[in-house]
């Protein structure tokens, strides 16, 4: 069990700008769909660098949906917690135009929104950390679901790792989503959140005093990354920082969830991902998986979309 990651959440298509040539007159724009959605990334990541994942929403049967599935079968993720339902598929337009992606996402009775059949903790034997975040957590019925299983299973035999990875635009009822987030994170074992999410949420806060505010209440591990500032993470006991890796950008969509990946991979690998191993994480350790994901996540953002290495990568994990 332990090591093993239960990824839950949205499973989108997105729509990735990109410029098609049209003869001798220039290019054209266009759109690639590409599988994505938050958590969907960080398990087909998982999946890529050898850790035992599964995914857990509901996909669609139709043709995007069948994609979705695939996607996730070639990058070596299981399908056990996975439903498919005669729904249709959530799809998202990305647009690059500036820092950070934007996003419109289309997904009026889409299958994945429509995921309310949740394990049950007997289902649960075989894994050792449940991960959330995103979207799945505005959309309903699907959101209060996977709440609900946060907080079935939080405090439990098993981690919980979460990543609000908020999309600001898509919030009807601000202040039932933000008390919904600080109780989730005053639950998790595991936070990572961006900056920007950060001040969105808590607005003139200092980052480090959101941390260790959070490590009072259940959080054994907090991580705050900050683009090319790099990222920090504290423990109870130890702090680290690890630079950001210099790459020749294509595009950003999915660099925070193989970031994710590569930190719950370095976790794993080491040996950290259990509940007893974590509270023993030293700052060398914490470093280490600090920088293993940058390393993924700067592999990322030099390939057009969510598109995350392998283990078999010549890329190779930092010291």
């Amino acid at each position: 069990m332990s090591g093993s990651v239960l990824c839950l959440g949205e499973a989108l298509i997105d729509f990735i700008p990109v410029d098609l040539p049209d003869g001798p007159s220039g290019k054209v724009g266009a759109y690639r769909p590409c599988p994505g959605g938050s958590s969907y990334n960080v398990a087909r990541a998982l999946g890529r660098l050898g850790v035992k994942t599964w995914f857990g929403s509901a996909v669609s049967t139709d043709l995007f949906g069948d994609q979705l599935v695939a996607a996730l079968e070639q990058s070596r993720v299981r399908l056990d917690f996975l439903q498919r339902l005669d729904a249709p598929s959530t799809l998202g337009f990305v647009n690059l135009d500036q820092a950070e992606p934007a996003y419109a996402f289309f997904d009026e009775g889409a299958a994945d929104r429509l995921c309310k059949t949740m394990p049950e903790s007997d289902d649960l034997s075989c894994v050792g950390t449940l991960h959330f975040g995103s979207i799945a957590l505005i959309r309903e019925p699907a959101a209060s679901a996977y709440e609900a299983l946060f907080m079935r299973e939080a405090g439990g035999a098993r981690l919980i790792s979460f990543d609000p990875n908020i999309r600001a635009s898509l919030v009807r009822d601000e202040q039932g989503y933000r008390t919904r987030m600080q109780r989730l994170l005053h639950h998790a074992d595991i936070i990572k959140i961006s900056g920007a999410d950060l001040d969105w949420l808590y607005p003139g806060i200092a980052h480090e005093h959101a941390a260790r505010d959070w490590l009072g209440h259940r959080a054994r591990l907090v991580v705050i990354t900050h683009g090319k500032e790099g990222v920090s993470g504290w423990t109870p006991t130890a702090q680290a920082h690890a630079s950001a890796i210099p790459t020749n950008v294509v595009d950003t969509v999915g660099a925070g969830d193989s970031f994710m990946a590569g930190l719950l991979a370095g976790l794993s690998d080491t040996g950290f991902l259990a509940p007893e191993a974590l509270e023993a994480l030293d700052e060398t350790a914490l470093h280490t998986a600090l920088a293993y994901g940058q390393t993924i996540a700067s592999a990322t953002c030099a390939r057009r979309g969510a598109d995350s290495p392998w283990r078999e990568s010549p890329r190779e994990r930092p010291s």
